[in-house]
């Protein structure tokens, strides 16, 4: 298959990396020093899976270099999904399929508002990698995931042409029986954990290790639970209960993708997590004072990240 991966990160870097070693014809989207490095050395991956390397590398800055893409994975951040969306759209062809890999509960639907709806499949992933140096990935921990499925979860053809596909590539694989479901599931627990690490400045471990944050971490996810109810979304009784299990198991010093953003002085997925939550509580008239709390406390910081002030 011919597939483009958008952003080639911590989760695209991954991603791309398994699907070319699996024999499918990948070009990554890159720019900068990353790019210049994957185009000279390749795309380096370490895994706790097995290393890779591909190379020679396919790897450009333009998608429009790009002929007859079958498949597009978006995965750059969430705040650029919008512009991303208006660059993919000259490229696609009557039978492109897109699908986004970034957090956030509204992804789908800002695809759909740029670009032919007939093209979108709802997605997420679960991996926790990031970029260790210009044209190395370094996959830390967790095993490698992809959510995905038609918004209307229909087991159409093509998205089980995909599962095979992702499976191929011995990538963990659920064709989701109702997608919006998994979604909200991953954003509760990314939300849960991200953001009020980038305020405490501390890891996952030595968070839940103090009660009193631990509590913090499950008021915002029940307060994403109500918003997820009141939008139509019906989550599990025991959602939370096996996000905190989930958080629990992972690497004491793990930290999130949101949380490294905003210790570095650059721009976040905040607005795109717990600002989300917030605006859709003042949306539905449903308190969500934990979450406002943590983004209030770090949208000056945000702002200043985007030469807002």
């Amino acid at each position: 298959m011919n597939i483009v991966i958008y952003g080639a990160g911590g989760v695209g870097g991954y991603f791309g990396a398994r699907l070319v070693e699996a024999g499918n014809n990948v070009t990554f989207i890159a720019r900068g020093k990353h790019l210049e490095a994957i185009q000279k050395n390749g795309l380096q991956l370490k895994s706790i899976k097995g290393d890779y390397l591909v190379y020679p590398a396919k790897a450009t800055s333009e998608i429009s270099e790009v002929k007859n893409i079958d498949l597009i994975l978006i995965c750059v951040k969430t705040w650029q999904l919008a512009e991303v969306s208006e660059k993919i759209e000259p490229a696609l062809n009557s039978n492109t399929m897109v699908i986004s890999l970034l957090n956030g509960a509204e992804n789908a639907s800002i695809l759909c508002g740029i670009i032919d709806k007939k093209h979108v499949l709802g997605g997420l992933c679960k991996v926790i990698s990031k970029i260790e140096d210009y044209g190395v990935i370094n996959h830390i921990s967790y095993e490698p995931t992809i959510v995905f499925g038609e918004l209307d979860n229909k087991k159409s053809k093509r998205a089980l042409i995909l599962e095979q596909l992702f499976l191929n590539a011995g990538i963990k694989t659920i064709l989701a029986e109702d997608i919006q479901k998994e979604i909200w599931t991953k954003f509760l627990f990314i939300s849960t954990i991200s953001a009020i690490g980038a305020l405490t400045r501390a890891t996952l471990g030595e968070m839940i290790a103090i009660p009193q944050i631990k509590k913090m971490m499950f008021q915002t996810a029940k307060e994403i639970e109500s918003i997820a109810l009141a939008k139509g979304v019906y989550l599990p009784e025991d959602t939370i209960e096996k996000q905190f299990q989930i958080i629990a198991s992972q690497p004491f010093d793990a930290t999130s993708s949101l949380q490294r953003d905003v210790l570095d002085g650059k721009p976040s997925e905040l607005e795109a997590q717990n600002g989300t939550i917030v605006r859709m509580g003042k949306e539905l008239g449903i308190p969500t004072p934990v979450n406002s709390f943590i983004y209030y406390c770090l949208l000056p910081q945000e702002k200043k990240a985007r030469n807002l002030n």
